[in-house]
């Protein structure tokens, strides 16, 4: 098993690092500059008051001066010649010399006290315990970051580990033995192991799924075209017998009609059963010569009517498909439109990227426009003997091979079917 997080995840510990140690930094700057500067101003008061409280006392002395701490006292009314010109400032507390020296001026009605202290042993110390804090602090992040990072890992990686197992499947062969639980690393948990011996179950019940769908496909392409092909060379055995009545020709070529359209719906079912990847046969076809199959097909439906059914449109489109798909497709969508129009024009127009069926039948209103492709659904207009499959044949035909299906209608004004076709 891999020992390395998704690169993703390993840029995330690393940036989280390096935004909490920044963040850290500069809470710590802040925070000693806060605290320095409250520490200044109190030594700075400390010591004015020191200097009031000695003056009151004596104000003819003015307590000693240090290294670090120089006082000047100006009595009310004297000129103020003795204060250094950069300490001469407004009453308050000032950084003087790139804030190495402070200075606090405090007037009362004896005279004025100017304090000028030096703090930089002080900043020292204090910028000193800053960056040592600020140091262990990031090294404290970085240490609690790379514990996370190994803890993530240890959970992280049997579910990647799982993840590339199942990524690697064959859909239209998957191996389960890769899952096999006592096939894992030793360092998955028990949580993986159950989730991966899941998964094994669920792909033996996929493959097992898989073999049934090929073998039904197999099987029925065989059981249900045999008696088919029976029918068809008996009915052309029998069309073929001078003495057979001119009654019983008709039948027979009703039977041989009957026998293609139930071929060319078992062929639309197989193709739907196949997997999706898996592209069935096709060839260059003329779909004006389908489109024309299809209409003399449809002719028997409108027997009685007056319906004129029709070809318009001067194309003559060359597409690569099974020639059957869009014969059902098409076929399907012109039974529909003799069986509901009674009277008036039933128009197949062929475009070079499409073709449209246009009737003037009964039509349909908004709600039943919207169920009209749901499998079995029949409005109480549609009359047909039917199963109610033939429109939800035609929209999964189309999705399959790429050629959408739209349809337009209006009670008592007609249907426009169109087909659009990939070339």
């Amino acid at each position: 098993m891999p020992h390395a997080l998704p690169s993703r995840l390993r840029r995330r510990f690393i940036v989280q690092a390096v935004v909490a140690s920044l963040v850290l930094a500069i809470a710590v700057s802040i925070g000693s500059a806060v605290m320095l500067q409250a520490l200044i101003d109190a030594r700075l008061r400390a010591h004015t008051e020191g200097v009031w409280a000695s003056l009151e006392l004596n104000p003819d002395h003015v307590p000693a001066q240090t290294g670090e701490v120089r006082i000047h006292y100006v009595p009310a009314g004297a000129a103020i010649d003795s204060v250094p010109p950069e300490l001469r400032r407004p009453p308050g507390s000032h950084a003087v010399d790139r804030f190495d020296r402070h200075v606090r001026v405090e007037t009362r009605p004896q005279g004025s006290v100017y304090v000028d202290m030096t703090f930089s042993y002080a900043k020292q110390v204090v910028w000193t315990a800053a960056a040592m804090f600020a140091t262990g602090g990031m090294l404290g992040l970085l240490l609690l970051s790379w514990l996370t990072y190994r803890a993530t890992r240890r959970l992280v990686m049997p579910v990647t580990w799982l993840a590339g197992k199942v990524q690697g499947w064959n859909v239209e062969d998957p191996d389960a033995e890769p899952l096999d639980p006592q096939r894992s690393p030793g360092d998955v948990g028990s949580e993986v192991r159950q989730l991966s011996g899941a998964l094994r179950d669920l792909s033996t019940r996929v493959r097992a799924l898989v073999q049934r769908e090929r073998d039904f496909t197999r099987d029925a392409s065989h059981e249900l075209r045999t008696p088919l092909t029976v029918i068809r060379v008996a009915s052309d055995m029998l069309l073929a017998d001078p003495d057979t009545p001119e009654r019983s020709r008709r039948s027979l070529q009703r039977i041989q009609a009957a026998g293609r359209d139930m071929e060319a719906v078992i062929d639309a079912f197989l193709i739907l059963a196949r997997d999706a990847d898996v592209q069935p046969q096709g060839e260059e076809f003329r779909v004006r010569e389908v489109i024309g199959e299809e209409v003399e097909r449809a002719q028997p439906l409108l027997a009685g009517k007056p319906v004129e059914l029709r070809i318009t449109g001067d194309a003559d489109p060359v597409i690569s498909a099974p020639p059957r798909v869009l014969g059902v497709m098409v076929g399907n969508l012109l039974s529909n439109a003799c069986v509901f129009t009674e009277e008036g024009l039933i128009e197949v127009e062929v475009g070079e990227d499409r073709v449209t069926v246009r009737d003037t039948g009964i039509g349909m209103s908004p709600g039943t426009l919207q169920r009209v492709f749901d499998p079995f659904y029949r409005a109480d207009q549609f009359r047909s003997g039917g199963k109610g499959m033939g429109l939800s044949i035609v929209r999964r035909l189309g999705e399959r091979f790429g050629w959408p299906v739209t349809l337009d209608s209006a009670a008592g004004e007609g249907t426009v079917a169109e087909i659009r076709f990939s070339r």
